[in-house]
């Protein structure tokens, strides 16, 4: 696991990164091992288990990589430690590390869509992506469609259709589309598929493995975890990373230094992280559920959840997220003052319980008329379960909805 990373298409591997594809024996190891052990780097002088952070923006060329290293070109030692790290988990090739989730999709979807294609979005996603397709993409040129989730893909597909977008579980409704369905789909049509694979992460769900072609991230929330930092990554296979890599390149949303190692040691902890939230959102949801001030809660690890199946299917466990809808917004705005443990806070994925309105953060960009088609009201909260003891947990959600008797 510490041998060198191999040499890549357009000269992009780094002198002593661990390469990002494991060798066959390593490929047994479970991913709380990996999620430690995979992209390590051992420096030579001293031996230093932890990465150095590289902060130099300059590298002497020729070097015994015979390439130009450069912060903007992706193949920094801390960029191609965290690179090496995701793509083992993800079951992908290779990796870019981004400034943000953002910079993930938008580089992505540039990279492999041009004028007069057309791409399939799954109806609900995070409002970012969604207004990012509305306002930016149709800007170039490219046409795109929307298909239910639930729904059927293949009735939106044309003869310039290029792409087909997922995200499951989606923001904030935790709608799971069957992947491995998308993916044969795709294939029969020769087109590429793309999933946001924030919410699941590659501990709860390994989409390239069911044959989905790129899956990006929000790094900033599960794989960092903290709550402190801004990041993105899309793994794939390598030729499709060298597809993107260009477009990322003359883009420049390059992760820096520093926050490739906070990444990398968040990285570390990430098995752990989620298997506690996958249990506390677990316990969290069935107490919600049976609470009389509560109407609906959508997590896919309850069987009334309507893709519970789907992701019973493809998932290995469900993950952080769940929301839940009040009767009207102004108990939803009311039951966001009275938390004392839980925050009310933008974003997602750290330790801590995070709540939020979906209507009034995530999915702020849309208009009333399109968060209603979707399925997102006033007065639905989503929250983002932390690592914190379940049962004080459940307690202050307790106390907090007592006000909404």
């Amino acid at each position: 696991m510490r041998s060198p990373l191999p040499r890549l298409p357009e000269r992009d591997s780094a002198a002593n990164v661990a390469r990002n594809e494991m060798k066959k024996a390593d490929a047994k190891l479970k991913p709380a091992t990996l999620c430690v052990h995979a992209g390590a780097y051992r420096d030579e002088a001293i031996g230093a288990i932890a990465t150095p952070v590289f902060n130099a923006s300059s590298y002497a060329y020729p070097n015994p990589t015979d390439q130009n290293i450069y912060q903007r070109y992706f193949n920094t030692p801390n960029q191609r430690v965290v690179a090496a790290k995701l793509a083992t988990l993800e079951h992908g090739e290779d990796a870019l590390v981004f400034g943000s989730g953002m910079a993930a999709i938008t580089t992505t979807l540039f990279a492999l869509l041009k004028p007069g294609d057309h791409a399939v979005f799954q109806e609900d996603l995070y409002g970012g992506t969604y207004h990012f397709i509305a306002t930016e993409l149709t800007r170039f040129g490219i046409e795109v469609s929307f298909a239910k989730t639930g729904g059927d893909f293949a009735a939106q597909l044309r003869p310039n259709t290029k792409l087909i977008y997922v995200e499951s579980p989606s923001n904030p409704l935790l709608r799971c589309v069957d992947l491995a369905v998308v993916a044969k789909l795709a294939k029969a049509h020769e087109l590429l598929t793309v999933i946001d694979n924030t919410f699941a992460t590659p501990i709860n769900q390994i989409p390239l493995a069911l044959g989905i072609d790129v899956a990006v991230h929000s790094a900033t929330k599960y794989l960092n975890g903290h709550s402190d930092l801004n990041a993105g990554a899309a793994v794939a296979s390598r030729e499709l990373i060298a597809r993107i890599r260009p477009c990322a390149v003359n883009h420049g949303g390059m992760l820096d230094a520093h926050a490739c190692y906070m990444l990398e040691r968040g990285l570390k902890t990430l098995a752990l992280r989620i298997e506690r939230q996958n249990a506390n959102t677990g316990k969290l949801a069935s107490w919600l559920q049976q609470h009389p001030a509560v109407v609906r809660v959508n997590y896919p690890g309850l069987p009334s959840h309507a893709d519970h199946a789907v992701a019973a299917r493809q998932m290995r466990g469900f993950g952080g997220m769940l929301s839940f809808e009040l009767r009207d917004a102004a108990q939803a705005n009311a039951l966001l003052r009275h938390f004392r443990l839980a925050t009310a806070a933008l974003s997602l994925g750290g330790v801590e319980t995070l709540v939020t309105s979906p209507a009034k953060t995530s999915h702020v960009k849309l208009s009333a008329a399109e968060r209603a088609a979707i399925g997102i009201s006033d007065a639905l909260l989503r929250v983002s379960v932390g690592i914190e003891d379940v049962d004080d947990l459940i307690a202050d959600f307790e106390q907090a909805l007592k006000t909404q008797r």
